[in-house]
């Protein structure tokens, strides 16, 4: 909190993963601050109340996720009600092409090693179940002010294309780039200058194909429970980020299965009454409850992997 309060500085950023970044961001935004955001999970449990925060401080959030990065360039210079839809890519990690029968024996370390993108345990973790994906999309609510249904997401296994906007005279903006986070961390830094930066240029004939899909929501149900999540609203979201940084945990200590992961979520969040997020008590108070619950359905499970009911 000192360091992201700190007088002599003009922007803070929070790249701080998990839920432990919510804190120092919103101290940071109190502080009068700018913000360049890499940590989502402070938007997930808590985005209603750091707009608001943002809005009354006069301070702007800059987002350093390539998805939203690349929301917020396409944005640039248009008017925000002549928006139809933003729609998030996604690479659909290791296992897109796995069948589910044979996803119950995956170890951490398969689950870890991203096609396209290096990252850190938890994110690959998360970008392998497309929970990542998940609380991008409750990010990218509160940061564009769009509902869910206005929220959509594509399996891009090139990861070529960022993200991209549909206008409402059926204009389609997307933004393009190699899979490197030097650029939208280079652009929210510099902002609204950009930054030369000694990177391989994109070759779309290199390339050559850029291929789409819906996601399989069977497959990847942890998607599904992130919509569900914020459509409920109110603290569901805070409670859903802590259940599944309790699971993926979890399974990175080989306490649980791969596929055991949205099943620990599910029975959290079935169990779980949200309230209204009035103060950053109710977030907090959330994501402790969320903890425990998820703590206990990882110790009840059975030693065989993947056998939560």
């Amino acid at each position: 909190i000192a360091v992201a309060t700190h007088p002599e500085g003009d922007l803070a950023v929070s790249g701080i993963v998990g839920a432990a970044g919510l804190v120092p961001t919103l101290s940071a935004i109190k502080a009068g601050k700018d913000i360049a955001l890499a940590n989502k999970e402070t938007m997930v449990m808590a985005g209603e109340l750091i707009q608001k925060e943002a809005v009354h401080h006069g301070v702007r959030i800059l987002p350093v996720d390539s998805e939203h990065s690349a929301v917020f360039q396409a944005l640039v210079g248009h008017r925000r009600e002549d928006v139809k839809r933003i729609i998030l890519t996604a690479s659909g990690g290791p296992f897109l092409d796995v069948p589910l029968s044979k996803r119950r024996r995956v170890t951490p370390q398969e689950a870890i090693r991203h096609p396209n993108w290096n990252m850190g345990a938890k994110i690959s973790v998360d970008s392998a179940t497309l929970m990542n994906k998940g609380l991008e999309v409750i990010e990218a609510r509160w940061l564009f002010d769009l509902p869910p249904d206005r929220i959509d997401v594509l399996i891009h296994r090139q990861s070529i294309i960022h993200s991209m906007v549909e206008y409402v005279d059926g204009s389609v903006i997307a933004q393009m780039g190699i899979p490197d986070m030097r650029c939208p961390i280079a652009y929210a830094l510099n902002y609204p200058k950009r930054l030369p930066l000694n990177l391989k240029p994109l070759d779309l004939a290199e390339v050559g194909t850029l291929t789409f899909m819906k996601p399989n929501l069977r497959q990847f149900p942890c998607l599904e429970l992130a919509y569900e999540a914020l459509r409920t609203g109110g603290t569901m979201s805070a409670a859903l980020n802590a259940a599944n940084e309790e699971a993926v945990s979890a399974f990175l200590k080989e306490e649980i299965g791969f596929l055991d992961i949205p099943k620990v979520i599910e029975k959290t969040v079935e169990a779980y009454q949200p309230q209204k997020v009035t103060n950053l008590e109710d977030v907090l108070h959330a994501d402790e409850w969320a903890r425990k619950k998820a703590r206990e359905y990882v110790k009840s499970r059975s030693t065989a992997v993947g056998a939560l009911p």
